[in-house]
């Protein structure tokens, strides 16, 4: 039996989404945010030293990691599935293949750093400090988000939105890997970005994932995606 550990409003709720796609029997524990810190609690380190989320068991396996988990699963549980999901994993040596893989990467790799850099920046000029310190911090952090933050979110932007105009899914017309391990990125990208309402092209790949039963009951059991 699998069993995700899975943090409230965090990205494991991709790795739920996929584990409906696929009709897999899985147990589903629940894991709060700190209410101070709204980090992990420190049982998840109990399943893996990282003590972070996601992280499924299966049988003696313990993994962690997005986009592995997604990995073993197309690998472990996906080679027979049909409709849909028959090119969950693409063929390789294929131009499905290599964006399906692009995507896997860039999802954390390059996209999310973007935003948790800009929630950072932030985030710091509205924490306690002397109140001669404050509009030093807010200057400079304001600094940052214009000249090299807010630059590189939009380039993200513009990116994803010319490639989805021309492609139904991240890798071409099927649903594949890819578009699980960018569900977040996506969800992420749209909910807290100034350009999110001149992206029509992303908002209409959002409601194709939305409107997907298994996506739905992804969000039931696991709770809501992006934290407000």
């Amino acid at each position: 039996m699998i069993t995700v550990h899975h943090l409230e409003t965090s990205r494991s709720q991709r790795v739920l989404w996929l584990l409906e796609e696929l009709g897999l029997p899985y147990e589903l524990k629940i894991y709060q945010r700190d209410k101070a810190t709204k980090l992990a609690p420190p049982e998840l380190k109990k399943i893996h030293p990282l003590g972070k989320s996601p992280v499924i068991t299966d049988g003696s396996e313990v993994i962690a990691e997005s986009a592995a988990i997604i990995e073993y699963l197309a690998e472990t549980y996906g080679a027979k599935a049909t409709g849909e999901l028959a090119h969950l994993e693409p063929a390789s040596v294929t131009p499905e293949y290599r964006q399906c893989r692009f995507w896997m990467h860039y999802a954390e790799g390059s996209l999310m750093n973007w935003r948790v850099m800009k929630l950072v920046f932030m985030t710091i000029p509205r924490q306690p400090m002397p109140f001669f310190v404050k509009p030093i911090a807010k200057a400079l952090c304001g600094k940052v988000l214009d000249k090299v933050v807010d630059p590189n979110v939009n380039t993200a932007m513009d990116f994803m939105e010319k490639h989805l105009g021309q492609h139904t899914w991240f890798a071409g017309e099927h649903l594949t890997m890819a578009d699980f391990q960018m569900s977040f990125a996506v969800e992420a990208a749209l909910s807290r970005s100034e350009k999110a309402g001149n992206c029509p092209n992303l908002q209409a790949y959002k409601k194709r994932m939305e409107a997907r039963p298994a996506y739905q009951r992804g969000i039931q059991k696991g709770g809501p995606v992006v934290m407000g």
